[in-house]
């Protein structure tokens, strides 16, 4: 399979993809070969008598699984590497064929072995999602080093073009590569031979050049950015070069940040108007976060509690300082509380910051070095895998902090928030975040915002299982940690 996968590299959009869904049905049909082969085994057991049609029925259920993926939208390309579609169309997939069969049994009067369906239907589920999760994985591996992409070209203000251009670049996961751009309003390219650069990508022609540049660098995608020069009829017009050669588009609301759940598309008098719901930060939704984050806090001291009393007397011992560095944070609504941490600096480290200021380098309010003096040899050790932050549980179990949100800022930082950035502070902060999982210290301080605002006006539950299991990779790979 490695070598079938590594083979997608060296292809263009529509034949990796195609090879890539290939790949997806033959895993989803020996995944279901081998749910139905050991309900079989499981149920059946010596039972050779009642066992034949049950074994015929173990053998076609690759190609029923195959059909009921393909009617549940298993094999959309849109979904393929990102997002929670994927699998949340392997669900719905299994909840159906469990449906379908159970009515059919009814209907039919067969009698069909309940401890068999009991088996081989969620099996087939469980063992699809780890397909589909491996196949993931790979395909990530394979766009980190540039491979598997589609090519865009993005349409709209300088900007934003570099604001989405620099995103991309950094999360290639989403398998999209900016390969050029068609600037709008003043400060638009005319002409196709005038080329200027845009975030280290060339930008030729205008929103009239369009389908022009797509063919130039034989583009998958357009991606048309909110720009009021883009009219309805221009767009429409533009819908139709592109069908021409199948281009796909896309095109972004001005809100960026905000996704998911909280936007739908209602046709109102005609018009597909976009929705925004409020984001919540009352109610049941609420309670339940806190008293996840509460139970699983304390779980956690409790199984940590030796890893936690061993760091503590290896602190204490590599110099004789305390074990906790206590330290004043801000949290929500503005709230001043005290943070634990582990010490993983010299002791007199707040008094010789002051020498290091020109040492600084974030451009923002943060005061990040990447090799900071003050650190110890066992603190290094301890950020590297973010072990200093395991006493920040204690500030989740008695309500100060989070599992999951924005990162605590300091009282100085949080005293040169502008309007915007203070929306950070109407959520608890997290031990984890987006920042956490999208480069930690490596990021700028305004791409620290801005993923920190993203998580505020688009928070979930299933959005903070999400980032608490991608924060395990974070962790483990140590990048972006100092």
């Amino acid at each position: 399979m490695d070598r079938v996968v590594a083979r997608l590299a060296a292809q263009n959009s529509a034949s990796w993809t195609s090879s890539y869904l290939r790949q997806a049905s033959v895993a989803d049909s020996i995944c279901a070969l081998a749910a139905g082969l050991l309900a079989f085994q499981l149920r059946f057991d010596h039972q050779t008598r009642v066992s034949g049609s049950y074994l015929v029925l173990s053998l076609g259920l690759p190609l029923l699984w195959v059909v009921t993926m393909t009617l549940a939208g298993g094999y959309d390309s849109r979904f393929i590497g990102v997002g929670s579609d994927e699998f949340r169309r392997v669900l719905n997939a299994g909840v159906t064929l469990t449906a379908g069969v159970a009515i059919l049994a009814y209907a039919t009067k067969a009698d069909l072995a309940r401890g068999y369906v009991v088996i081989a239907l969620p099996c087939v589920t469980l063992f699809d999602l780890v397909a589909r999760f491996t196949l993931r994985k790979r395909l990530h591996k394979l766009r980190r080093l540039g491979s598997c992409m589609r090519r865009v070209v993005v349409v709209g203000h300088l900007a934003i073009v570099e604001d989405l251009t620099t995103v991309l670049r950094r999360e290639n996961h989403h398998g999209l590569s900016v390969v050029a751009a068609c600037v709008a309003g003043p400060e638009a390219v005319h002409g196709p031979e005038a080329v200027h650069e845009v975030a280290g990508i060339p930008a030729i022609g205008g929103l009239d050049q369009v389908a022009e540049v797509v063919r130039r660098f034989d583009a998958d995608m357009v991606a048309v950015l909110a720009c009021p020069e883009m009219s309805g009829v221009r767009l429409r017009e533009l819908a139709w070069e592109l069908e021409k050669t199948g281009t796909d588009l896309c095109v972004a609301p001005a809100l960026l940040d905000v996704a998911g759940p909280r936007t739908t598309i209602r046709p109102i008098a005609g018009l597909p108007l976009l929705h925004m719901d409020h984001p919540e930060f009352t109610g049941a939704r609420r309670v339940i976060k806190s008293a996840f984050d509460k139970t699983a806090a304390l779980a956690a001291l409790l199984l940590t509690a030796p890893l936690f009393l061993t760091v503590a007397l290896i602190i204490k011992r590599s110099d004789g300082g305390p074990a906790l560095f206590r330290q004043t944070r801000v949290g929500r609504d503005g709230r001043a509380f005290t943070v634990f941490k582990f010490r993983t600096m010299v002791l007199d480290a707040e008094e010789r910051k002051a020498q290091l200021v020109a040492s600084n380098e974030q451009n923002g309010v943060l005061f990040k070095i990447r090799n900071d003096p003050r650190v110890t040899t066992v603190g290094a050790l301890l950020r590297r895998y973010s072990i200093d932050e395991l006493p920040q549980l204690i500030n989740v179990l008695i309500g100060d902090m989070s599992l999951v949100g924005p990162r605590p800022a300091l009282p100085e930082e949080a005293a040169l928030y502008g309007d915007h950035v203070r929306r950070r502070l109407v959520v608890k902060p997290g031990i984890t975040g987006l920042w956490q999982v999208n480069g930690r210290s490596d990021l700028s301080w305004d791409e620290s915002v801005r993923l920190d605002l993203r998580y505020v006006e688009n928070w979930s539950f299933v959005l903070d299982l999400q980032i608490l299991w991608k924060t395990c990779s974070a962790v483990l790979g140590g990048s972006g940690a100092y």
